[in-house]
């Protein structure tokens, strides 16, 4: 089967030449080092959680030099040839969707400022991610740099926030309970990778300490959404993890749990039954409560086909154009303007139908970039000798970052998107034809230099 033919069969990926092998023990540069700062500010908040670094302006700054670097680089492995995939295409159609919703918002400033303040530069983030990796090490590199991120986050809000009596923190820095929950659950997986790698002592330290310091934060968050977003990941590692045998897997599975549950409180187990109880949860009677929020989301939705309510302007139609505004504000009750809680009906109901596909097609390609490059790894030789195998936990992350978002509003937010450029970075250096037709002597990865077949 020639490479073109099977390029085709694995999706749209560019033509243009991409490495069959590339550099597994390349060093750090400054543009990788830009990359991971950012990383750590735009995802992990380390600005936020240590106030002397605010003054710095560190995204911004990581984020211009990171650009700068990119294009004065942006050739053969790193070319901006090699940044087209499916996922790229419905983001930036998504990203265009979120320009063409501004004329018709509700606010049209609220739109505005949404797509030049925060989404446009997270979309071209992503594409220098995508572009900087030269090899999986390179990935392997922005992974540990999220994970760590995470762990420093659990850490910090461990030292500084109280339960209280609510028995779960409240409001944190940026990130709630449940958005922590959510990036808590992403990271786990990274951790286990970091921890089970045969490789430098650094990194599996890494992964033990941090996998007990964010299952220690995870508890104290309290959050449902996060819980079920971890059931989603255990059911994943259970049945899908195929990097480990299933003797080991039901093992680890049932050592976890048995820490997990001797570990969280009564209050954490009481709040989590109520997820059994729907009718006794408030988010299903109450006009604030989440499923009533999600009814009438899709309402907008429905009302608004073609380009919803405006980017950003949920919570201006929760206030103006809920079919209960009229009754309530009769009674003297105020309105609540609350967001959306749900990531696809927040993009449903702010960017309508089709802005909600090239979310869902950004989200399937994502998982099919990871899949086809798990079917490549199985030419690999033994992960002491060749890239590592980072399919499997990256796809378990963003099965949890997918359940959370269901309970949150993710939609503009760094974080999927930055999981999506860490799979389709790996699928851009993971060789198209190892997949159609195996050949290991050609993957001893011996050579530091990129070569292109």
């Amino acid at each position: 089967m020639s490479l073109a033919s099977s390029s085709d069969r694995l999706g749209s990926y560019s033509r243009a030449s991409v490495p069959r092998t590339h550099a597994t023990r390349g060093t750090w540069d400054l543009l990788l080092i830009c990359l991971a700062v950012y990383l750590a500010t735009a995802v992990g908040r380390v600005h936020q959680l240590f106030p002397i670094l605010a003054s710095f302006k560190l995204a911004l700054v990581a984020g211009i030099l990171s650009i700068g670097l990119y294009l004065a680089c942006a050739r053969g492995i790193r070319g901006i040839a090699t940044l087209w995939s499916p996922t790229t295409k419905h983001l930036l159609l998504l990203l265009l969707w979120v320009a063409l919703s501004i004329p018709g918002a509700l606010v049209q400033g609220e739109s505005f400022r949404l797509l030049t303040g925060d989404f446009i530069k997270t979309v071209i983030m992503y594409l220098v991610i995508v572009g900087a990796v030269r090899g999986p090490r390179d990935v392997e590199r922005l992974v540990c740099v999220y994970f760590a991120s995470a762990v420093v986050y659990a850490a910090v809000a461990l030292s500084r926030f109280d339960i209280g009596d609510s028995y779960r923190w409240g409001a944190l820095y940026f990130y709630d309970a449940n958005d922590l929950a959510t990036f808590i659950v992403t990271a786990f997986p990274l951790g286990l990778y970091f921890l089970l790698a045969p490789r430098r002592l650094a990194y599996r330290a890494l992964g033990g300490v941090g996998l007990v310091v964010l299952a220690a934060a995870f508890l104290r968050t309290g959050s449902r959404g996060g819980f079920l977003a971890l059931l989603g990941v255990a059911v994943f590692f259970l049945v899908g993890y195929s990097g480990l045998r299933v003797g080991w897997r039901i093992l680890s599975t049932a050592v976890l749990v048995a820490l997990f549950t001797l570990s969280a409180s009564d209050s954490y187990w009481t709040r989590m039954q109520t997820i059994l109880h729907p009718s006794e949860d408030y988010n299903y009677s109450s006009y604030a409560g989440r499923w009533q929020i999600w009814r009438r989301g899709v309402g907008y939705m429905l009302q608004r086909p073609l380009f919803g309510v405006g980017a950003g302007n949920f919570s201006t139609a929760e206030g103006t154009l809920s079919p209960e505004v009229a009754q309530l504000q009769e009674r003297g009750v105020g309105v609540p303007w609350k967001a959306a809680h749900n990531s696809l009906v927040q993009i449903g109901a702010e960017l309508g139908v089709p802005g909600l596909l090239f979310f869902l097609g950004m989200i399937v390609t994502t998982f099919g970039a990871l899949r086809a490059v798990r079917r490549a790894e199985r030419s690999y030789p033994p992960v002491g000798r060749g890239p590592p195998r980072l399919a499997l936990p990256l796809t378990a992350s963003f099965v949890g970052l997918v359940v959370g978002a269901c309970f949150l509003s993710l939609a503009y937010q760094a974080m999927p998107y930055m999981l999506a450029a860490f799979a389709v970075a790996l699928r851009k250096v993971t060789g198209t034809s190892a997949v159609a037709r195996p050949r290991p002597a050609l993957w001893r990865w011996r050579r530091e230099t990129p070569q292109t077949i």
